[in-house]
């Protein structure tokens, strides 16, 4: 799992994508073949069967405005489902979760251990080049890895996993090899180099973090970007005729920026031609009246939880995040955020795996188990006595801001029912709504909340991909870890997972690493969020992928 760099938002609730990007499926590779699978829910339809051309109007809750992915600022879903339109997604992962190279990029990419380190080679596919005419090249692999190794502060990237323990890439036997050697295993190695960002953009820092501020430079996919509306909140992709892969069936792709709550309405009077519903109840009731309408679903990678802010206040104080999360009862908070959904609402118990993944384990020792009585002790242990309605300590109020995006129902929900959740144990809880615009790049990645709630879009990669989220922050360098907690114990833990070769070790490793999470009580998920969408009968290729990534070029509307 893991979630994510996470996202920011989708339609219906705000999610995070972690690092490690699993990229595309590609089972299909015959011209005219796409993909079917159960494990997924996207009407798969051969090429022949669609019409050739047409515009797929696509909400999401913001244009965002960095389209590096790797970069701090730009691990949104809502950049990342144009991302995957125009940039090399290097490695695919299939429904199962299957990861394998991308034959549109990569002719092959094996991994050697026989000289006592390992080794990948790179063997990229001769025809990809960069929009601006430049070949792919190893180049390209050298100038992502110098970014993301984490050795010079000045990039500001999302996560270094994997890429730190990379010791050289070097060009093999020609410029389109791409020979990369560890200085230890590194079991997730097919998550790195994707998506890759051009050499001559993100070569410098100053490219890496502004290069793709607003805008796509230089791409390299099925389709290239046309531009940015600002008044009509729209960006426009097109087909890209220099693509050397098959020709992408849509003219173009426009994306619109939509409060979540007018998504539904949108959908239901035809402005748009999908939405993802998420855990939304009347945005599921609403989609369900549309005529000529489907919903696809799936079990998704992906997660609703609480972020805790150790950093600051009454927070730092791990018996009190221990005792908010005693106080805090999932299941009903579960079941209120699914109701309506046909879903299975029940709290999720693993940082790194969910349910329906294979290594899902209960790790949580109880902490996570809905005991006001537990957390009032803990409380008392911390020092805060209740003489009156809320705890006080040294003249001080318990009290406690739960920042949340504006118009984003599920947020809303959520804190109406921790307020009083919490007031029952002592804890004031404010409710502080923001613009979604803002949420992130001010609120969350700046520290400037106590709890806040989104979702984490996972991939195949279950620690890896989540290892930024809880690593020990150094200095500004947080990567993707809002918590502000973290432990050299921990970062050992992960470290040994993201290691291991074997997948029954990883699962092992990964399940030991979670317990320590556990007991640093900085994260608390919440339930398993349902993969669903609201998609136009006719409009095919697309939905609930769960952990398939789409191919963009077969996206279209049926003849």
């Amino acid at each position: 799992m893991s979630i994510a760099v996470v996202a920011l938002a989708t339609a219906s609730a705000l999610t995070l994508t972690a690092c490690g990007e699993g990229g595309t499926s590609d089972t299909a590779v015959k011209k005219n073949s796409v993909p079917k699978s159960s494990a997924n829910n996207i009407k798969a339809t051969d090429r022949d069967r669609i019409k050739q051309g047409g515009t797929l109007n696509w909400p999401l809750g913001e244009i965002a405005e960095n389209f590096n992915y790797s970069q701090l600022d730009g691990t949104l879903s809502d950049g990342l489902d144009v991302e995957r339109a125009l940039m090399p997604i290097t490695m695919m992962s299939d429904a199962a979760g299957t990861v394998t190279p991308n034959p549109d990029y990569l002719t092959s990419a094996k991994v050697d251990d026989s000289s006592g380190k390992q080794v990948v080679t790179y063997e990229i596919n001769p025809k990809a080049k960069w929009s601006d005419g430049t070949p792919m090249s190893w180049k390209d692999f050298e100038a992502n890895w110098k970014a993301l190794n984490g050795k010079n502060a000045k990039y500001k990237i999302s996560s270094s996993t994997g890429y730190e323990l990379i010791t050289s890439v070097a060009k093999g036997k020609d410029d389109q090899e791409a020979v990369v050697t560890f200085s230890s295993p590194f079991g997730d190695w097919k998550s790195l180099f994707t998506p890759l960002y051009p050499a001559k953009v993100i070569g410098t820092p100053e490219g890496f973090n502004t290069g793709y501020l607003g805008k796509f430079p230089v791409t390299a996919g099925p389709f290239k970007f046309q531009g940015i509306d600002k008044t009509t909140k729209t960006l426009t992709v097109v087909r890209d005729d220099g693509w050397w892969g098959n020709k992408a069936i849509l003219d173009k792709i426009i994306y619109r920026a939509l409060d979540a709550d007018a998504t539904p309405g949108a959908f239901a009077n035809g402005e748009v031609d999908l939405f993802n519903v998420g855990p939304d109840p009347a945005a599921y009731k609403q989609a369900e009246e549309v005529t000529g309408a489907d919903i696809r679903k799936a079990a998704g990678p992906n997660y609703r939880h609480v972020t805790f802010n150790g950093a600051r206040g009454p927070l730092k104080d791990v018996k009190v995040r221990q005792a908010i999360m005693s106080a805090l009862n999932r299941q009903a908070i579960a079941e209120s955020d699914l109701q309506g959904l046909d879903w299975d609402a029940k709290p999720l118990n693993n940082h790194f795996f969910v349910t329906n993944q294979k290594g899902y384990k209960d790790n949580s020792a109880g902490i996570g188990v809905f005991d006001q009585a537990r957390a009032k002790s803990l409380l008392d242990e911390a020092g805060w006595k209740q003489d009156g309605e809320f705890r006080t300590k040294g003249g001080k109020t318990l009290e406690l801001d739960f920042v949340i995006p504006a118009n984003v129902s599920t947020s809303a929900n959520e804190g109406k029912l921790m307020q009083p959740m919490l007031k029952a144990v002592g804890i004031k809880l404010n409710i502080k709504s923001v613009p979604l615009q803002d949420f992130f790049d001010k609120y969350v990645s700046t520290g400037s909340f106590d709890l806040t709630a989104f979702s984490w879009l996972g991939t195949p990669f279950p620690v890896s991909s989540t290892k930024s989220i809880y690593a020990k922050p150094v200095g500004d360098n947080i990567q993707q870890n809002y918590t502000g907690v973290g432990s050299d114990e921990l970062d050992a833990a992960m470290n040994k997972a993201a290691a291991a070769t074997d997948p029954a070790q990883a699962i092992d490793d990964a399940n030991v690493s979670d317990l320590l999470i556990w007991k640093q009580a900085n994260l608390l998920p919440l339930y398993q969020r349902p993969d669903i969408y609201a998609v136009k009968k006719n409009l095919v290729n697309i939905g609930a992928f769960g952990f398939q990534d789409l191919r963009y070029e077969n996206i279209g509307f049926l003849k």
